[in-house]
């Protein structure tokens, strides 16, 4: 799949000190990530599909909750894509990878300032 990527684009990033007590009357939260892409163009004369992955996230950790929206659009050369469920997981993945290398770096920077220690790393 040739891809031609625009910028990775922060949506949004939320870092909160976990509230233990709010918690125990309103749920505790969950770890959750998910990838969804948005069909934008597809352009039959150039033989070119535009999409945008959309990378929506919750990371709960012991002292911290993380949450936001991560995307970037992606031109597609030489297919024209109908529905995302065409992708092979491969691509999926391919994908997403910016995504999560945004998210990742974005965590360690964020963790290291607020904790005062070094930076907390993601595994995906």
């Amino acid at each position: 799949m040739e891809l031609v990527r625009e910028q990775v684009f922060l949506n949004q990033y939320h870092y909160d000190a976990r509230n233990l007590e709010w918690e125990k009357e309103n749920g505790t939260p969950e770890t959750s990530a998910e990838v969804t892409f948005q069909l934008i163009e597809q352009n039959e004369e150039q033989n070119q599909t535009s999409i945008v992955a959309v990378l929506q996230f919750m990371v709960v950790k012991d002292e911290f909750v993380l949450s936001g929206v991560i995307s970037q659009m992606n031109h597609i050369k030489n297919r024209i894509v109908n529905q995302p469920s065409e992708f092979s997981q491969e691509e999926v993945q391919g994908l997403a990878a910016p995504l999560l290398d945004m998210l990742q770096r974005l965590t360690y920077e964020v963790t290291e300032i607020a904790l005062d220690r070094p930076g907390v790393t993601l595994e995906f």
